[in-house]
């Protein structure tokens, strides 16, 4: 069969690089694709965002699977307009993913279901919101409504603070659309985990529990990115607490989508808080994570074709998700000064040791490839992935090959997993 990837970063590569490894899959296409995915798949030069070139060309090559990657390609409606060409697409169509295209709209669901979440509040108005924070006990997290590429989440340490972040998002626009409204919640305290589900509209199947790891630089400081690393298992998400985010979260999550007429089938990705009363929703995303697949997909036994089909055919319950006990372990290599400013077309060096690695696969985000070289293209640039035993083994390995890839004032954490071997 024929698939097509959207998407251009390290999830659309783990993507790729899985449904590879099916027997049914003769060829793959991604639009647009970069260096990595170059050497597994047909790259595409069509933009994400340009609906109608995607569709002819998928009716054209006569494609038989698209999956989608990208949060904004899902709130653009992809999945609608692929499906009404008569193809067959993984994802959530426009309505259903409103769960993450608007933290207004996830919020209010959870609140309408019992769905644990922190406490907070919705404006449309700057002088409101600025209101609500010169009431309310600091921190405060003041997250767009809206898509900002993983980076609309501030924490607000003070009320000076609050008012200059909603000025810069509400008054500025410095999100675009995105922030003309703002969710303005408590600061939970606790550890964040990330939980995938697949869903097909009336069953689920769980993956392991991840753990991201957000901010910049290393101890969780500096600005909030897209991910610079992440690990699977999550010691914190353990057979006890797992129990509860099936009663407490993915339960009334179900039996929400029924009662408001919502049909959901693709990847829910909750970010969790667990807390020391409980596991709670910090926000709902309807794709797979970046870079959690990068950890995720190569733990995974099943055929993801198979898995994929599933959920759309609503035949879940037939499937059951197996992965490899072994730990896994990404470090992002990313530009430096991500997520400001930084320089591209920096050329990469020691990819190649790793071509026919057993328990290494480095997986291209920001990269392109120009001259038979691989160059930088993106912030992120590759994410680093290696199995061990354990954690700890799984680490130290990921981060050996780490030290054998270069590029010019690359940077990356030196402290993913951390957490998990001190727990």
């Amino acid at each position: 069969m024929k698939i097509l990837v959207i998407g251009s970063g390290g999830r659309e590569h783990a993507l790729a690089w899985k449904l590879r490894q099916s027997p049914r899959v003769t060829d793959i296409f991604c639009a647009p694709g970069n260096a990595g995915i170059a050497r597994i798949a047909s790259n595409i030069s069509i933009p994400i965002g340009d609906q109608a070139a995607l569709v002819k060309f998928a009716l054209k090559e006569k494609i038989d699977l698209t999956v989608v990657g990208p949060d904004d390609a899902l709130a653009a409606g992809i999945v609608d307009h692929f499906q009404q060409n008569g193809l067959r697409i993984f994802g959530p169509t426009r309505g259903a993913a409103r769960l993450e295209s608007s933290k207004i709209f996830a919020k209010e669901f959870m609140q309408r279901h019992g769905i644990p979440t922190a406490c907070s509040g919705q404006f449309s108005q700057s002088e409101e919101a600025l209101l609500f924070c010169q009431k309310t006990p600091h921190p405060l997290v003041i997250k767009a409504d809206g898509l900002a590429l993983g980076k609309g989440v501030i924490i607000s340490e003070n009320v000076e603070m609050s008012a200059r972040t909603i000025h810069r998002v509400m008054d500025e626009g410095q999100f675009g659309d995105a922030g003309r409204r703002v969710v303005i919640e408590e600061f939970l305290t606790g550890q964040e985990c990330s939980l995938h589900a697949i869903v097909d509209g009336t069953h689920y199947a769980l993956f392991p529990g991840a753990q991201d790891h957000k901010r910049a630089f290393d101890n969780d400081q500096g600005p909030n990115t897209g991910g610079m690393g992440t690990y699977s298992p999550a010691p914190l998400l353990t057979p006890e607490m797992l129990e509860r985010v099936r009663r407490e979260i993915m339960e009334p999550f179900m039996r929400g989508l029924a009662a408001d007429g919502i049909e959901f089938r693709g990847l829910l990705f909750p970010g969790l808080m667990i807390a020391s009363n409980g596991p709670k929703v910090l926000e709902f995303n309807c794709r797979f994570g970046d870079p959690e697949t990068q950890v995720l997909l190569p733990r995974l036994k099943n055929d993801l074709v198979d898995l994929l089909e599933a959920t759309i055919d609503g035949t879940l319950d037939r499937l059951t998700l197996e992965f490899d006990p072994r730990a896994a372990v990404c470090v992002v290599m990313a530009s430096g000064g991500y997520p400001d400013k930084y320089a591209s077309g920096k050329e990469i060096s020691g990819l190649e040791q790793f071509d026919n690695a057993k328990d290494v696969i480095v997986f291209h985000a920001g990269t392109r490839a120009e001259n038979g070289k691989a160059l930088t293209s993106g912030g992120r640039v590759l994410g680093v992935t290696a199995l061990g035993s354990d954690i700890r083994a799984a680490r130290d390995r990921a981060y050996e090959a780490v030290a054998q890839i270069h590029f010019d004032n690359a940077h990356f954490r030196g402290d993913i997993a951390a957490k998990a071997l001190a727990s």
